[in-house]
């Protein structure tokens, strides 16, 4: 008696398998935001941004910082909003629909804020259509503003 095993079940499992796998990989593709950066060897001349179309926001953990002017100024009002549609979105919005096409919104991340609260600005810069944005480290001028408003 010879011993005989059928392989047609194992190559029909076999194709089973790659056309899964084939379709799972095409069908996950990633989600990404584009990110354009300054070349650093650009020496170009930049043009001067007026503190009256620009927006300066520290994203934290829980809540948004938010004001327009220079932190050392007495004049400088400190707000306090949250991530949601009605929040940071509306004040962007609102103060981009006043300015206009030159509007800017300068980002400082607090040192408690999180990689999704960066994330979340950013994602709000695109709902908004808001294409003038600049991303800088918070300076201790504001992390002063921030303390002073006991928010």
């Amino acid at each position: 008696m010879s011993t005989k095993i059928d392989m047609t079940p194992m190559v029909d499992l076999g194709f089973l398998l790659i056309t899964f796998f084939m379709l799972t990989t095409t069908l996950a593709k990633p989600v990404t935001m584009q990110l354009n950066m300054p070349d650093k060897t650009d020496t170009k001349e930049t043009s001067p941004v007026k503190l009256s179309e620009t927006l300066t926001v520290c994203p934290d953990e829980n809540k948004v910082y938010y004001y327009q002017g220079i932190p050392t100024e007495a004049g400088t009002k400190l707000e306090v909003t949250d991530y949601s549609d009605t929040g940071i979105r509306k004040v962007i919005a609102d103060l981009k629909a006043k300015v206009g096409s030159n509007f800017t919104l300068v980002i400082k991340p607090t040192k408690k804020a999180k990689y999704r609260n960066m994330v979340d600005m950013l994602d709000e810069c695109a709902i908004t259509n808001n294409k003038r944005y600049a991303l800088l480290e918070i300076d201790p001028d504001t992390e002063a503003l921030i303390k002073r408003s006991g928010k």
